[in-house]
């Protein structure tokens, strides 16, 4: 993985600027920082200033874990060109909400609801099970995998003390990012993202600048921010290149 605040990486950033660019961006991890639970998660204000200039002089859209109301609701006021919810599952308009899901949550509450600290959080189209707040974490994740493994039709995939799960067909982040770069007309992406559900996103095909926040060595992205606070520097450098832009 490359550095993208480099100055190596600059020739880079700005291509971007001089491109029909399609900036898409994950929520919690990325434009905010994680939080001990997920209603108190907000963006700095510092954050929601450059990223409305930035939606101002690009087309924009967020990704998100979270149920689309949700997110919107934190991205109030910001000139998106679109929010999709549920890892990608709402992309196109299409609510994937069904009585699997229903039935995942109550087998899961069975099966859970005695470990503390442990709690399943349902978002319509997705469930995710959180162990933030368990003092054994590896013990709950232990049995949570174990209770996830006995459902059907169920992908699920791992998060920041959190279990995902989606229904096995429905759309992906990188699906619903691919979808807005076509109809927005652009032919460059950059994405940034921070954990397992945005590896669909950094597997995209095309014109592609995947960042990660955090380097990994397993991963798709070919790009890294060291840490969440400095998704605000490459806000900056977006805003500051395409304003300069002849």
């Amino acid at each position: 993985m490359r550095y993208l605040l480099s100055k190596t990486s600059l020739p880079l950033v700005k291509r971007l600027a001089e491109e029909r660019t399609l900036c898409a961006f994950d929520f919690d991890g990325t434009l905010a920082p994680i939080v001990d639970h997920p209603r108190l998660a907000r963006m700095r204000g510092p954050t929601r200033r450059l990223l409305k200039r930035v939606a101002s002089l690009y087309p924009c859209i967020v990704v998100s874990g979270r149920n689309r109301e949700d997110v919107r609701g934190k991205l109030r006021g910001i000139p998106l060109a679109g929010v999709f919810g549920n890892h990608g599952a709402e992309a196109g308009g299409r609510n994937h909400e069904d009585r699997r899901i229903e039935h995942w949550k109550a087998a899961l509450q069975a099966e859970l609801g005695n470990l503390p600290g442990v709690w399943v959080e349902d978002k319509g189209s997705s469930l995710a099970v959180h162990y933030r707040q368990s003092t054994r974490p590896a013990q709950s994740r232990r049995r949570i995998a174990e209770a996830v493994a006995k459902l059907n039709e169920a992908r699920t995939f791992g998060g920041k003390k959190v279990i995902n799960l989606v229904a096995n067909g429905a759309p992906t982040k990188g699906d619903a990012v691919a979808a807005e770069r076509d109809r927005l007309h652009c032919n460059w992406v950059v994405y940034v993202g921070d954990d397992e559900n945005d590896e669909d996103a950094f597997a995209m095909k095309g014109n592609l600048v995947a960042v990660r926040i955090g380097r990994k060595k397993r991963t798709h992205a070919g790009y890294y921010l060291r840490s969440q606070a400095e998704i605000d520097e490459l806000l900056k450098w977006m805003a500051r290149l395409r304003s300069v832009k002849p």
